[in-house]
């Protein structure tokens, strides 16, 4: 039966993590890796949602642009205030 003293766990402890052979640095890899892929991920979605469209400085003027969207036949628009840059672009998706 196994020691119950909190020293003996410690050794315990010491003993598996010397048995890894250098995990330790593969867990620090792939948490770097997957820090990586997101910061890679939130930068392709920020320039889909944001940098990639005409970005109006007031809610008047996004639905003004939709308006003279619908003018020349373009029509199904809605305004939506971006988490970005805080201007507002339009879109086709329905509101929800």
């Amino acid at each position: 039966m196994a020691s119950k003293k909190p020293s003996a766990k410690a050794r315990q402890i010491s003993e598996f993590k010397a048995q890894l052979g250098g995990l330790d640095d593969l867990f620090a890899r792939e948490e770097r890796r997957h820090d990586d892929l997101s910061a890679k991920k939130e930068a392709a979605l920020r320039t889909k949602a944001c940098e990639s469209k005409n970005r109006y400085p007031t809610r008047g003027e996004a639905e003004l642009a939709i308006r003279s969207c619908a003018e020349h036949g373009k029509t199904g628009l809605h305004t939506y205030r971006c988490p970005y840059c805080k201007g507002w672009h339009l879109t086709s998706h329905p509101k929800m």
